[in-house]
């Protein structure tokens, strides 16, 4: 039964809807109040994903307001990831970096997983062919990663957007973005505020993976790849070397496969447009600092006659 519900209450990392139906006719939740569901990770002090938490173990803010949790599980269910990869002229001499991460990737990925790729440089182009939105076939992802020679420009922001845009064609209801950049942007046409916007508004995860090497002095803008994750929920990694970089895809594949769902009804019955600032905290016995990374908050629905 756990299941089924998952399948009816997962609608997205934050999201509102007055009545939730699932596929099965014979398993049908309503419910007269909003629900928000959280998408949330935990990780302890070696930045490792830790599972097997009980409900008992988190706590939720709404406004510094506590939530009484309704809906609690852990169980790994298919996801819809995007693969957002820098194809500039910085990428050159780093592509086989680039696809070694990919596919290291795809290889750790659930066999209903929803994939996609997307390069930029200062264009914004799809990986697979034209008519196939996602697949789940590794084949088919490493062509993908391959389809491209980089050079030219960087339009991060307006690829993270195109890639947001994207996951909303998605079956599946948890959505996650990888990010492989060095946070610089030269070529778009929406702004930093839009993108961090943009991903704020959505149900998507973002974890971002950066592509320069800090050791070498290479350039970059770590903190909008910092702040990215943060407002959705997800986590920024630096990598000192490639081979790290590759690592770096191995964790955030088993990062997603390790969270959980937790949903509540929100005290706060106003339907007033409003954003809510949300904060879920954990305390486990034997586990010492856990951090949890969950999205910063969710926009009410406003209903038209509303005050």
């Amino acid at each position: 039964m756990e299941r089924h519900l998952v399948r009816g209450l997962l609608i997205g990392a934050l999201f509102c809807a007055p009545v939730i139906a699932t596929q099965d006719p014979q398993q049908v939740f309503r419910s007269e109040s909003d629900l928000v569901v959280l998408h949330v990770n935990v990780f302890n002090g070696r930045s490792d994903a830790v599972p097997d938490l009980p409900q008992e173990a988190f706590s939720v803010l709404e406004d510094e307001r506590p939530q009484d949790i309704t809906f609690f599980s852990s169980a790994d269910v298919p996801v819809a990831v995007g693969l957002v990869l820098d194809n500039s002229g910085s990428m050159i001499a780093r592509q086989h970096m680039l696809i070694s991460g990919g596919e290291a990737f795809a290889r750790s990925s659930h066999p209903e997983d929803e994939l996609f790729t997307i390069h930029f440089n200062e264009h914004i182009q799809f990986g697979l062919p034209a008519g196939m939105p996602f697949t789940n076939r590794q084949t088919l992802l490493s062509a993908a990663l391959a389809r491209f020679r980089p050079g030219g420009k960087t339009a991060l922001y307006d690829a993270v957007m195109a890639a947001l845009d994207h996951l909303e064609f998605a079956s599946h209801q948890k959505r996650v973005l990888v990010v492989l950049s060095d946070g610089e942007d030269n070529a778009s046409e929406h702004s930093e505020d839009e993108m961090i916007g943009r991903a704020r508004a959505s149900n998507a995860i973002v974890y971002t993976v950066s592509n320069a090497n800090r050791r070498q002095g290479l350039g970059g803008d770590a903190g909008v790849l910092r702040k990215l994750a943060a407002v959705t929920g997800g986590v920024a990694y630096f990598p000192d070397t490639d081979e790290d970089v590759v690592d770096s895809f191995d964790r955030v594949a088993a990062n997603i496969r390790r969270g959980y769902l937790i949903g509540y009804v929100s005290a706060n019955s106003a339907h007033d447009g409003t954003y809510r600032r949300v904060k879920v905290a954990v305390r486990a016995s034997g586990q010492k600092n856990l951090r949890v990374r969950s999205r910063d908050g969710y926009r009410a629905h406003s209903h038209p006659d509303a005050q």
